[in-house]
């Protein structure tokens, strides 16, 4: 009783929340000028009866592919670019831009990435994503972490943590933290701090190697 009851009022919250959810999705869309999205959801006729079951005056819920953009047909043949979207949480910083190829470090090593790439999940590590075009300098970004999906139809899709352009970092500063961190690491009075510090120590390091500096 009391589950059902719990489930009842979460319900009405996600009811009353929708709307809001909605407008969120959609104004992003706009702000990035395009249409907002009218996919569909591939929802199984299991979870649709068993919603019945449940919440029989309510709605099937919207879900995230509702406001998807849908991907791409495999092509026949390999395309001469490849689709990258770049997105960090709050914001595309690249979206569905043909490029030459993307080159990012993953935890196995420096992968690139070009049209026709066999489709991959790969963690990332601190290091350095390049974009290259072919019309302009590549465009070269520090990223704390995160995951490169490539898909069969030359798309890929790099979401990081954090990604800094690398000529915002100052060589110095970069040193100095390295500095920092290295000593907090020495001096831990416990697993934690060492841990902590560790972190500090290994990104640094990474942005340092980047950079192409040295202690």
């Amino acid at each position: 009783m009391l589950a059902r009851r719990g489930l009842r009022s979460g319900l009405r919250r996600w009811a009353a929340a929708r709307p809001m959810f909605a407008r969120g999705f959609a104004d992003d869309a706009k702000k990035e000028g395009e249409k907002a999205p009218t996919g569909q959801a591939h929802v199984s006729d299991k979870f649709k009866e068993d919603w019945k079951k449940v919440a029989p005056n309510y709605d099937l819920p919207n879900f995230p592919s509702n406001y998807m953009v849908a991907r791409p047909p495999v092509p026949a043949a390999i395309p001469a670019k490849l689709t990258l979207n770049f997105v960090l949480p709050h914001m595309f910083e690249i979206n569905a831009k043909p490029v030459d190829y993307v080159i990012v470090t993953a935890t196995t090593g420096q992968m690139g990435i070009l049209p026709g790439h066999v489709p991959t999940i790969a963690q990332l590590q601190p290091g350095i994503l390049s974009v290259h075009d072919g019309t302009e300098a590549p465009k070269i970004y520090f990223v704390s972490s995160g995951f490169a999906f490539v898909h069969a139809n030359s798309v890929a899709d790099v979401v990081a943590i954090e990604a800094v352009p690398m000529d915002r970092f100052d060589n110095e500063e970069v040193k100095r933290n390295y500095a920092e961190y290295t000593q907090k690491m020495n001096s831990a009075k416990n697993e934690l701090e060492k841990a902590e510090a560790q972190v500090g120590v290994e990104v640094c390091a990474a942005l340092m190697a980047a950079l192409g500096v040295t202690a």
